[in-house]
């Protein structure tokens, strides 16, 4: 395979010290790059810019630009707000809750837990820039997730062609749930 793992995906920020701060602070997360130029090093574009890394466990970073010279948003304002998030997966139920009572103890409001059909718990929240952030934990079992797996092509094909979910019973068995 081609791609190993992700290296980082980068969203902007309104404030690189704020966003560090919480990433840092609140998630948990090791601050591990910062670097900038007064151009794009990719289009020689003007841009004062700083690029800031926070590294997982695994070694996968999230990223933040801060452009205060650019015009535009922190995030797509035109697109409902759950869609565009960055999901971190946690160890266990457990941890996933501890999270939870963390981050309201901060002062932040957060959605859920919310189970997705038995295959993942998840909590949803902000960070200062408006972007959501979801923490998530597997619970499902391997079997499971090899049939889910298996089942895509169809659920996608079915998708493609109604364009809803009306004939999901031929994708999950049934009109509600998974088989």
């Amino acid at each position: 395979m081609l791609c190993k793992k992700l290296h980082h995906a980068a969203f902007r920020c309104r404030d690189a010290a704020e966003t560090a701060a919480f990433y840092t602070e609140i998630l948990g997360l090791k601050f591990a790059h910062a670097m900038g130029e007064d151009h794009v090093p990719s289009t020689g574009k003007y841009s004062p810019h700083v690029h800031i890394f926070f590294e997982m466990e695994d070694g996968s970073n999230i990223a933040f630009f801060e452009c205060p010279k650019d015009p535009g948003n922190m995030k797509d304002l035109e697109s409902p707000d759950w869609i565009q998030h960055f999901a971190f997966e946690v160890e266990n139920v457990q941890a996933l809750n501890e999270a939870k009572s963390r981050l309201e103890a901060r002062g932040l409001s957060v959605v859920g837990p919310t189970n997705h059909d038995d295959i993942m718990l998840s909590i949803y929240f902000f960070d200062p820039s408006g972007h959501r952030l979801e923490l998530t934990v597997r619970t499902c079992d391997p079997a499971r997730a090899a049939r889910f797996e298996m089942e895509a092509p169809k659920v996608l094909e079915i998708w493609n062609q109604t364009h809803d979910w009306s004939q999901r019973d031929k994708a999950f068995g049934s009109m509600t749930g998974y088989s």
